[in-house]
């Protein structure tokens, strides 16, 4: 695999982000739901899938994923929980960005992919790994789910927005490719 110097700085920033994320109190939005909060940690991951593809998407999730490891805490010490859903966020967010032309929508259909991407699969796994029932995976999922694909959305399209309308070239050439 080799990566551009590009890719290498992007994958760099928005790992960093994502740890940021993930090791401070950012991760999370409150929203006034039974959940109370929305994880934003996955927006670096789809961000990065938008701008550069299904690699560095991939290898953002990855970094995700470790630090979720890492942290520890409820089911999130199996690595297969805690790493596998949170790299094909990356993937899949890359690969449905390109199934639609126009930008804006782009953005909007790679976030709920990717969103729903980490959600369904930590509790899938979950709950074929024996952590949670189906009906506790079903509850938290539409009570943590649906405010994050919310947030996700909100925060990446503006992201996004920002930066075609950046002076950056090659951003904007990857935007729209």
């Amino acid at each position: 695999m080799n990566l551009t110097t590009r890719q290498l700085t992007v994958t760099g920033i928005l790992s960093a982000i994502a740890i940021l994320l993930s090791v401070t109190p950012l991760g999370y939005i409150p929203v006034p739901t039974p959940a109370g909060s929305a994880t934003i940690m996955h927006i670096p991951v789809i961000i990065a899938a938008i701008i550069e593809g299904p690699i560095v998407g991939g290898l953002v999730g990855l970094i995700f994923g470790i630090t979720s490891f890492i942290r520890g805490g409820a089911f999130f010490v199996d690595p297969l929980i805690a790493i596998v859903p949170r790299i094909l966020i990356g993937i899949l967010a890359a690969y449905s960005a390109k199934l639609i032309d126009y930008k804006l929508f782009s953005a909007i259909l790679a976030t709920i992919v990717g969103t729903l991407t980490n959600t369904v699969g930590v509790l899938s796994l979950a709950v074929v790994r024996g952590y949670l029932t189906y009906e506790v995976a079903l509850g938290v999922g539409i009570t943590h789910g649906v405010p994050e694909v919310v947030v996700g959305v909100l925060i990446t399209v503006g992201i996004v927005k920002a930066l075609q309308q950046s002076n950056v070239k090659a951003i904007n050439t990857n935007i729209t490719n």
